[in-house]
Order: structure tokens, then C-alpha cells, then sequence
């Protein structure tokens, strides 16, 4: 039952922020509801044990004809998607505040919805519900970028919409394959495990779904869309993009890909991987020649995600225990960059690098928690980046040397382009534009101090994500390994 209202409270909370008139209370509004979504995780968790169990369960007939259930549960991957949502949801709309929005309850209203959608994405057990959750959170974050974005939003929107309709058709077809091969005639995923599908069967379905995930994350040569889409946004929207959205493809394919088609998996992971380093080193040149911080910080995240994706195909402990702390730490920090460069944005109405300049002497508590940001996006050691970052390329490196090696000129590239930005933009003298730049206040200081305090804790004591995830993660890979042996 909490599950349910774990899921269901931010869509009621949609429909009653739409009929909020004033934007304020709309505003205010939306952040009650993500509050209490928050307090709801708090208390899931604190009755959460850290098992290989699927906690909280809930199974209803739903389309019985079809086989289909309305199927929810957590285990400790779920666990962490949903802390991570119900963590930034609330900063994101607190980060919104200091913008008037036009028709704003609409606004508030879709994001919310949005979040409803990836709480069940991160919690359902049932293939067809998945699929619906899926929708369910793409289609708010399309209407929010289209109709608060900026001067080139339709035309960047259409793209970004058809790439992810099309991931989606993909994934359809392959939820619908499952289901025609599963005797029980239903969607449920432990019907889908079990399944004895031949290596033909695994590297179509895995295909499938791995176009679907990885132009959701977005992974190299799938991520075309992605930085157009960021710049363009509203904040919020490429906050809700970057932070929570691309999670879902991360999941999707440790929860659905791996158990279900491991052979699959096996026959296609060189190449998976192969894709995922040439992301990092590609986009991370690319941010090299950026002149716009924002598609820096785009480009930066694709870079990111390419590390976790192939930490994921290195099918270890170490690989996924990074990837769930790098999950939360990913999402926090690029939640944060985003935030700055926004607050960078209201005041300037730029983010053009050259033209800035010299922000520290006039905001330091900005430069100050920017600087904490940038040090926990490029992995310093005692950052909620360093811990997630090192798991990942030891298991990368494990796998493959060379893999490894090449993997591992994120931290490099990282280092330079992000603290080049932070010094053209924070340092230095003052110019006609920048003289004039307010220090941070009110919601800014409370978003950015909250963000920084995560990043913080997270880099000193990480082991409470990792004895959340720790044995469900180890339970995954004891059922790839078995069918992988079966199969063998």
C-alpha cells in the first residue's frame, strides 16, 4: 500500500497543482507534493531491509485478458532510482522558484506528472507497465521543453521526440516478443527470467531493448539529441533530463536487458563497450571546443554516462556497485551545474564563456559551492564523484587493459575542460557584463548548500548506498551467471 501511494501521491498532486491559478501557489503546491513524496521514500526506507528481496510488493489484476498486472515492487536497485528521484525532485522545483513561468500550474503540474512516471518505471515488475511508465515520463518532459524552452525549441523538441519514440517502438516490439514466447501469457518479469530463449532469439531482443536504453542515456553514436535538447530547455526541464530521465536507460538495462537476455548480453558486450568508451573520449573533446558552458556540461554528462554504461557491461560487483553510486553522484551533481549556470543565466542572459569573467570577486558564496560542484564532477577524492568513478574504471580495467586505460582519460579530459570553465567563468577580473552579478540567496543558497552537503557525505561515507544495493546487485548477477551456465 505505501508503494502505491509512493507512486500515485505526485499524480495527485499533478492534478490539484493544475487547478492552482497563482503561479505562487502553484509553486508552492508542487513543492508540498515532492516533499511528501520525499517523506514517503524516508519511510519506506527506514523499513527497508538491505536483502536481495523484492520489498513492498503490490500485484493487482489490471488488463486480465492480457495477462497484464499492475505489478510493483523494491529491491535495492529500485531502491536507489527512487531515492534519487524523490532526492532532486524537490530541489529542482526549488530551483525553479526565482522564474515567473506562463500558465506556471501547467508547468508544475507536468513535472510531477513526470515524476509519478519514474517512480513506476523504477518499480514495476510487470513488462507492459514498465512500458507505460516509460511514456508516462517522456511525454511531461516533452510539452515542458517544448512550451518553456528557448528560441530553436521546436525544432531541437522534434528531434529529441523522435529519437525517443523511436527507442520506444524498439523496446515495444521486444516487450511484446517476451510475452508472445512466455506459456504463462502475461508480462511479468519473473516469467520473463525464466525464460529459455536460443542465442538468435537473445541478440534481437537484446537490440531491442539496448537501442531503446541507450538512446535514453544517451550513449555514443545514440546522444545526438542530448545536447541541443539541454541548451534548449527550460532549467528545470534539462535538470529533469540530466539529473533523473537518463536513469531510466541505466536501469532499464541492469533490470531488464541483463537478467533477461544474458547470452545476448554476452555476444554484444565488446561492442557495448567498445561504444561506450568512444563516447567518453568523443564528447569529452568536444567539450574542449565548447563556447557555451551549458553544452559543456552537456557534452560533460554524455562523457559521464559512457563511464557508467560500460562499468554496467563489465557485468561485476564492482562494475554495478559503481554504477549505483555513480547513478546518485551523477544526478546530484549535474542537477548542481545546471542550477549555476542557470542562476549564471538569469542575471547575464548569457552563458557564453568569453563573455563572462571574474564572478568570484563580486559572488563568492556562488564560486564557492560551484567550485565544490565542479570538484565533485571531476572525482576528487573525498566527493561523491571519486567513489562511483574508481569502482567503475577498476572494473572496466579488470575487464579490458586497454578498455580500462581509454576509459580512463574521463578523469583527464574532465579535469581540464571543467576546471578550464570554472576558471574562465568564476576567476580573473570583472568586465563591463560581471560587475554588476549578485551573490546567491533565498532558494539558490538552499538548493546549493543542500547539493553541496550531499556531495560531501556521499564522498566521505558512501557505504550506506552500498550496503542498499550490495546484495541485490550480487542476486542479479548469481541469475545471469546461472542462465549464462545453463545456457553453456
Amino acid at each position: 500500500m505505501e508503494l502505491l501511494i509512493l507512486i500515485f501521491l505526485p499524480l495527485v498532486g499533478a492534478i490539484i497543482t493544475a487547478m492552482m491559478a497563482k503561479q505562487n501557489t502553484a509553486k508552492l503546491g508542487a513543492l508540498a507534493f515532492s516533499l511528501f513524496s520525499l517523506g514517503t521514500t524516508i519511510g519506506l526506507l527506514l523499513r527497508f531491509t538491505p536483502d536481495a528481496s523484492t520489498q513492498f510488493a503490490v500485484n493487482y489484476p489490471w488488463i486480465q485478458q492480457l495477462g497484464i498486472n499492475f505489478h510493483v515492487g523494491l529491491d535495492g536497485i529500485s531502491m536507489v532510482t527512487v531515492i534519487l528521484t524523490n532526492v532532486l525532485m524537490p530541489l529542482i522545483i526549488l530551483a525553479s522558484f526565482k522564474h515567473e513561468y506562463k500558465n506556471a500550474n501547467a508547468f508544475y503540474a507536468l513535472i510531477l506528472f513526470m515524476q509519478s512516471g519514474l517512480l513506476l518505471v523504477f518499480t514495476a515488475l510487470d513488462g507492459f507497465l514498465f512500458y507505460i511508465g516509460w511514456e508516462a515520463a517522456l511525454i511531461p518532459v516533452y510539452f515542458i521543453c517544448a512550451m518553456w524552452g528557448g528560441k530553436d525549441r521546436i525544432k531541437v523538441n522534434m528531434k529529441f521526440f523522435v529519437y525517443t519514440i523511436a527507442g520506444s517502438l524498439f523496446m515495444l516490439l521486444g516487450i511484446i516478443y517476451l510475452y508472445l514466447q512466455n506459456p504463462a501469457n502475461n508480462f511479468d518479469i519473473n516469467a520473463f527470467y525464466a525464460l529459455n530463449l536460443d542465442s538468435y532469439q537473445q541478440g534481437w531482443v537484446f537490440w531491442a531493448f539496448f537501442i531503446a536504453f541507450a538512446i535514453k542515456m544517451p550513449i555514443f553514436p545514440f546522444h545526438t539529441w542530448q545536447p541541443d535538447t539541454y541548451t534548449e530547455a527550460p532549467a528545470a526541464g534539462t535538470m529533469l533530463l540530466s539529473g533523473i530521465m537518463l536513469k531510466m536507460g541505466i536501469y532499464g538495462v541492469i533490470r531488464w536487458l541483463l537478467p533477461i537476455v544474458p547470452q545476448g548480453v554476452h555476444d554484444w558486450t565488446m561492442l557495448a563497450m567498445v561504444l561506450s568508451v568512444i563516447g567518453i573520449v568523443y564528447t569529452s573533446i568536444i567539450a574542449f571546443t565548447q563556447r557555451n558552458a551549458k553544452r559543456l556540461v552537456a557534452y560533460s554528462s554524455i562523457a559521464h554516462v559512457g563511464l557508467i554504461a560500460a562499468g554496467i557491461f563489465t557485468l561485476s560487483t564492482q562494475g554495478l556497485q559503481g554504477v549505483m553510486v555513480q547513478m546518485l553522484s551523477h544526478g546530484i551533481n549535474v542537477v548542481g551545474l545546471f542550477f549555476v549556470l542557470d542562476i549564471i543565466f538569469s542575471r547575464l542572459q548569457t552563458n557564453k564563456i568569453e563573455e563572462l569573467g571574474g564572478l568570484a570577486k563580486v559572488a563568492p558564496q556562488l564560486a564557492i559551492t560551484f567550485l565544490i560542484i565542479v570538484l565533485g564532477t571531476v572525482a576528487l577524492p573525498g566527493t561523491n564523484g571519486f567513489i562511483g568513478e574508481f569502482l567503475l574504471l577498476f572494473s572496466v580495467y579488470s575487464y579490458n587493459a586497454w578498455l580500462g586505460l581509454i576509459a580512463g582519460l574521463t578523469i583527464i579530459f574532465g579535469a581540464v575542460y571543467m576546471l578550464r570553465m570554472y576558471q574562465k567563468v568564476m576567476l580573473g577580473t570583472t568586465n563591463d557584463l560581471t560587475i554588476g552579478f549578485t551573490d546567491i540567496k533565498g532558494t539558490e543558497k538552499v538548493v546549493l548548500y543542500t547539493i553541496c552537503v550531499l556531495i560531501v557525505v556521499m564522498g566521505v561515507y558512501p557505504k550506506p548506498v552500498l550496503h542498499l544495493s550490495e546484495a541485490a546487485v550480487q542476486h542479479l548477477l548469481e541469475q545471469v551467471n546461472q542462465k549464462l551456465t545453463g545456457l553453456n
